[in-house]
Order: C-alpha cells, then sequence, then structure tokens
C-alpha cells in the first residue's frame, strides 16, 4: 500500500484524525491535499472526512463553527488552527446541475468517494500516511491522465462547473483528458451555462494561471466549454493565441489584461463592460483596465516620468512582465530608475497646494484652481519645474493662473 509522510499539516491536524478515531469513528485525510502529497507538491490546507455525524463531531469537539452543517461541513478550532471536517455522505439526484436536492449521510468511505469529481481528487489518507484509492486516482496520476470517478456525464450531470475543473487540472498539472471523460465534456459543455459566473471565473482563472497552460485551454476550446463563458463564444482563434503564452500567469489582472488583449478591445468602456460581464469585483475592473490602457500605451512607446507618475511603479512594473509574457522586452530597471528620480510621487508632496494658491492669488476658489494645481503637478513631475514653492508660484502666474 502507498504511504505518504505524516509531515506538515498533516501532523498539525492529526490530533484532529486521532480523536474523531479515538471515539470509535473512521477519519481521514482526503482529497487535493492527498493528491498534492503523492505528486510531492507543497500542501498548504488539509480537508478531513468522517464516518461521525455532524453533531457526534460538535460532541467531540470543544469549538466548532457550523461553516456547512447541513452538507454535513463542521469547522473544528484547535490550537489556533481550523480544519473542515466532512460527515461521509452521498447525495440525490440534481435538478439545476449545481446543487444536490437532498444529501444523506452515511458510514462508508467508498460511498463518499463515489460522488468526487475526478480520480486524482478521489484519495482518502488514514493517519499513517496509507492512501485510500478505489477509482484508480493513482494510476491516473502515473499516466498523467483527467479522469471522472465513474460515469463521466453523470459527474458532470451533478455540477457542470466539474467541466471547468477537469480542464483547470490539465492546466495545472500538465495532464491530458482522458477520452470518455472529454467526450462526456463535448456532449455535457451547454450546461455550463446553469451555473453562476462567479464560480465560472474562479476555474477559468486557475486555468489560465496554470504552468501548462496549452493543455488546459486545448481541452477548454475543442470541447466547446469556452462558448458559454461571457463574451467567448465567437473567440476561438483569440483564445487559440492567448494558449500560446509560455510563460505562466502570476496575477489575476494580468489575465484580464493579456485576454483582452488577444480579444483585440482596445477601447477602456468595451474593456470596461467584458470585465463587468464577468463579475469582476470593482477594485479589479479599475486595476485591470488601467493596467489594459497602459500596456496599451507601452506597446506604442517607453516610459516617461508622467506615465510611472500617473500609474505608478507597481502597474508600470506589471505592464513590462506582460510584454515578456507576449513575446517582447521589457525594461523593468528603466521603470525603477524613472520612479526613483520621480520629483514627486504624489500630489501630496508637491511644494504648493490650494489654500497657499489662494492666498496669493487673492480671488475666490472655482474651476481654475483645479486646473491651477494640475498644471503645477505636471510641471513639476515632467521636470519643467523644480518642486519649488516660490518657482511654482512664479510659473502659476506666467501661466496667468494668479494675476
Amino acid at each position: 500500500m502507498k504511504r505518504v509522510p505524516i509531515t506538515g499539516e498533516f501532523k498539525k491536524a492529526l490530533p484532529v484524525l486521532k480523536k474523531i478515531q479515538a471515539a470509535g469513528f473512521e477519519a481521514y485525510f482526503v482529497g487535493g491535499s492527498v493528491r498534492d502529497a503523492l505528486l510531492e507538491k507543497p500542501v498548504n490546507d488539509v480537508d478531513i472526512a468522517t464516518s461521525a455525524f455532524p453533531q457526534e463531531i460538535k460532541k467531540l469537539f470543544k469549538k466548532t463553527v457550523d461553516v456547512g452543517i447541513e452538507h454535513g461541513t463542521v469547522m473544528v478550532l484547535m490550537e489556533g488552527e481550523s480544519y473542515e471536517v466532512t460527515t461521509f455522505r452521498t447525495e440525490s439526484t440534481y435538478q439545476d446541475f449545481r446543487r444536490p436536492d437532498s444529501v444523506t449521510f452515511v458510514r462508508s468511505l467508498k460511498e463518499d468517494l463515489k460522488r468526487r469529481d475526478l480520480t486524482i481528487n478521489a484519495f482518502a489518507m488514514n493517519e499513517m500516511g496509507e492512501i485510500k484509492d478505489f477509482f484508480g486516482g493513482e494510476q491516473d496520476l502515473y499516466d498523467k491522465v483527467i479522469r471522472a470517478v465513474g460515469k463521466a456525464e453523470e459527474r458532470f450531470h451533478e455540477d457542470a462547473l466539474r467541466m471547468m475543473r477537469a480542464v483547470r487540472f490539465a492546466a495545472q498539472l500538465g495532464f491530458d483528458l482522458e477520452a470518455d471523460t472529454f467526450y462526456a465534456i463535448v456532449v455535457n459543455a451547454h450546461l455550463l451555462k446553469n451555473i453562476a459566473t462567479e464560480r465560472i471565473r474562479i476555474e477559468f482563472v486557475k486555468m489560465a494561471m496554470g504552468k501548462h497552460l496549452m493543455q488546459g485551454m486545448t481541452g477548454f476550446i475543442e470541447s466547446n466549454l469556452y462558448k458559454y463563458c461571457p463574451g467567448l463564444a465567437q473567440a476561438e482563434e483569440n483564445l487559440e493565441q492567448f494558449a500560446k503564452i509560455e510563460k505562466p500567469i502570476n496575477k489575476e489582472r494580468h489575465v484580464w489584461v493579456l485576454l483582452l488583449y488577444y480579444l483585440r478591445i482596445q477601447n477602456e468602456k468595451e474593456a470596461r463592460a467584458f470585465l463587468k460581464h464577468w463579475k469582476l469585483s470593482n477594485q479589479l475592473i479599475k486595476e485591470s483596465t488601467e493596467l489594459h490602457q497602459l500596456f496599451l500605451h507601452r506597446l506604442l512607446y517607453d516610459h516617461t516620468n508622467a506615465t510611472v507618475y500617473r500609474y505608478k511603479k507597481d502597474l508600470a512594473l506589471d505592464s513590462e512582465t506582460l510584454l515578456e509574457q507576449i513575446g517582447k522586452t521589457g525594461d523593468k530597471n528603466a521603470v525603477e530608475q524613472i520612479d526613483k528620480n520621480l520629483p514627486i510621487h504624489s500630489r501630496d508632496e508637491l511644494a504648493i497646494n490650494g489654500k497657499i494658491i489662494l492666498e496669493e492669488a487673492e480671488r475666490p476658489g472655482g474651476k481654475w484652481l483645479g486646473l491651477a494645481l494640475e498644471a503645477a503637478e505636471k510641471a513639476v513631475v515632467t521636470g519643467e519645474l523644480a518642486n519649488d514653492t516660490t518657482e511654482i508660484l512664479a510659473y502659476l502666474k506666467d501661466k496667468h493662473y494668479i494675476s
């Protein structure tokens, strides 16, 4: 029997497993953490499955939180850590391709694992590090194959998002979709329209940030899943170009800017509408559209004091990363040097403010005051003026902002 060393997060969570077992119940580490351990990848958190019912878990531990008790999940708080403990369960029919009509708690580990999406996510591991693998997941890891547990069509009818998860794991792990699983995605791709955009977006971003983008995108495109994603129905050729990005994408806003670029969207209003359709947060839309505009500018022009000051160093450096993503030459050193030599980094650092200008002008405030501050700010940033109160006031008088 295959064994995994009980170290790191597994070792920290071991007291939870042992306490459940001491009460006469079964308890295992399950899912992605076991898969990652078998692949010798870092394990950042663990999930626990048990034959104990939720109320039985609540009696065993002093501190618990009902995070999803109707589906069998209780969060156990122990020694400053939190662990999701879920009762073995089976699920009924799925009327909306998203949620089961009902959940039944069971005492059988195998029955619980049967409802999971992919064989490589259907592992369980006991306190000794021994692996339970009922569906050939270990062989699929060895063969680098993404395969649905049991009948693929049934798994995708239970939750259509599992089709996106399949191509996402292909991109993250560099695995190929098993033939029957791929065919089931092709036949059922249309069911993705029943899934909330927010859930689709999460899987799409994870796929786009995978180290093996081409493998994930190939399944995404050839199965027609893309046709049921916001704004992508007519974008097959654009997505094929996106799929050729070789360097891993490390930030979500980079995903969206590169997607906008390959979709040939240049207008800021159109870009904003596209991102809004994907249900991005307002902050992420703001960051992505600003970076998109800067990136388009950078494709034609070098950075200047004005661009680095306006967009700030963080986005300016991102624009250089994006150039490298599409096979062009970025210059992060130039950004660093420009930022270092900027006379000011915000208007707050300007050696003048509205109060000083009003005192010098001896006239009521109005639109002219904002224009005067903007002119002074621009002149200082570009080096036309020193950041000196007397010099700036003289400049504003010369430009007739102050009489």
